[in-house]
């Protein structure tokens, strides 16, 4: 860059021009203050009607308990019938978040007295959920296990996400000015606290603990973060504290919630640590299970429980060629690899039984030759019926053209006793357009026969009719 002077201006000049520096920071600030506009929640916030209305709807007595029954018995036999549909409307109806979210709130704004009453209808909704459904489930004939049910015997490091995105969703949803009923329901199916208190009474109606604990689990959880959601956004919106008149009551309260607030936030990252490292040991394990097939090595029987988290073990069921110690001390050298340190591969195999794949693969191959052979049998039977068809129509149409001239002969005679002689045939002529063939009968008459003409008029009539000819020639 030069100047008026013709002099240039060195770079490192250039490049720490104020003007520039002034242009960002002016640009960085319109964008903060558009996200600020965009994101902030705290200007539309209704602190008092969200308290009302959280606390308006923890009870669960009268009305609400028949919903939560008759929605816990239609999530039930959704899930019996494994129709998603049914379970998402029973969620629709069910009156479940009501104590969930003030268990959030009281603990939030240090309301001892909500928090107890929270506690208690939590107790009592979830009373009444798994007893309707244990109930539903000892019918015999409603105790078939489905993938509906199944998909809620354990929880998944996403339902911990699934919480805390839709606990937050619903807290932030339920604080505004205008209530968006719809973002609710949404909640209410995302979160999904509905199925898995059904599949726990369906636990206890079979006597299967494993489902009815894991089932509970995965309600907890659900629980715990909706809550947890539900505290931070109170916190984060400043709603107002409750304030007692005695001010060491007040202390003792502040620190109970904060001591309770404390155990649910460290359980939940207890949890949620728990189950990331839970399902990144599956994947891990899934992985090398992979691996393990793509090297040419068959598995068979692969369940879920073969990939044991709490004993840290890898079972696998291997046919066909049997592994070497060698080649099973590879594999086992590789799990540090996949992140699996300390845990143990258990391969179980049978005899070798490469010979009898052999066997079974010739056979096979044999089996395959006959069939073509016999395909291709097939193929020529089929042509030669289809030839014989075509001969056989032919034919047919050949005998219907073909006149009976012994029987005509014979009736002719006896029409017409002057005739002494009846010869027939096709003749067949052109004109140099055309190609036609006309059907000809020549007489002969006795000689004491005069009208001979009428009489070769009337053969002729007599012959269209009892021949069904339009045209024919007698001569």
């Amino acid at each position: 860059m030069e100047t008026k002077n013709g002099l240039s201006t060195p770079k490192n000049e250039q490049n720490n021009n104020p003007n520039s520096e002034v242009e960002f920071k002016s640009v960085w600030a319109v964008i903060k203050d558009f996200l600020y506009h965009l994101l902030d929640i705290r200007h539309d916030t209704d602190k008092k009607g969200t308290i009302e209305d959280i606390k308006n709807n923890i009870s669960i007595k009268g009305h609400t308990a028949w919903v939560l029954v008759f929605s816990i018995l239609i999530a039930s036999i959704g899930l019996n019938i494994s129709s998603t549909a049914v379970v998402i409307g029973a969620m629709l109806i069910s009156p479940l978040m009501g104590p969930i979210l003030g268990v959030g709130l009281s603990i939030g704004i240090n309301d001892i007295d909500t928090l107890r009453r929270s506690l208690i209808n939590l107790g009592v909704m979830m009373g009444l959920s798994i007893g309707t459904s244990f109930l539903f489930f000892l019918i015999p004939i409603f105790r078939n296990e489905t993938p509906e049910i199944l998909a809620r015997t354990a929880p998944d490091v996403r339902d911990v996400f699934i919480a805390i995105a839709g606990g937050l969703a619903l807290i932030v949803a339920l604080s505004r000015r205008s209530k968006q009923t719809n973002t609710i329901a949404g909640v209410a199916i995302a979160t999904a606290l509905m199925p898995p208190l059904c599949t726990a009474g369906y636990g206890l109606a079979t006597w299967n603990f494993s489902y009815f604990g894991g089932a509970l689990f995965l309600f907890t959880i659900n629980t715990i973060f909706i809550a947890l959601a539900t505290f931070v956004i109170v916190k984060y919106l400043r709603f107002p504290m409750l304030k007692y008149i005695n001010s060491t009551k007040r202390k003792r309260i502040a620190r109970l919630a904060s001591f309770v607030a404390l155990i649910i936030f460290t359980g939940s990252i207890y949890l949620f640590i728990n189950l990331f490292n839970q399902n990144q040991f599956k994947q891990s394990a899934q992985q090398l299970i992979d691996d393990i097939k793509k090297s040419g090595i068959s598995i068979i029987d692969e369940v879920d429980n073969n990939i044991n988290y709490e004993n840290k073990s890898i079972k696998l069921v291997v046919y066909g060629t049997k592994l070497s110690n060698e080649k099973i001390e590879d594999w086992r050298a590789k799990l540090p690899d996949y992140g699996l340190q300390n845990t143990q591969l258990i391969i179980q195999q049978g005899q070798d039984d490469s010979d009898l794949r052999k066997e079974v693969q010739n056979l096979t191959d044999l089996y395959l030759q006959n069939h073509k052979i016999i395909t291709l049998r097939d193929e020529t039977i089929k042509e030669k019926d289809a030839k014989i068809n075509v001969l056989e129509t032919e034919l047919t149409n050949y005998y219907n053209n073909q006149i009976p001239f012994l029987q005509i002969s014979k009736e002719a005679k006896i029409n017409y006793t002057g005739l002494s002689n009846l010869s027939y045939a096709k003749q067949i002529e052109t004109n140099f357009n055309k190609i036609d063939t006309l059907t000809v009968f020549k007489t002969q008459w006795y000689d004491s026969i005069t009208n001979k003409e009428q009489q070769k008029l009337q053969l002729k009539n007599w012959l269209k009719i009892r021949l069904k000819l339009d045209t024919l020639v007698v001569n």
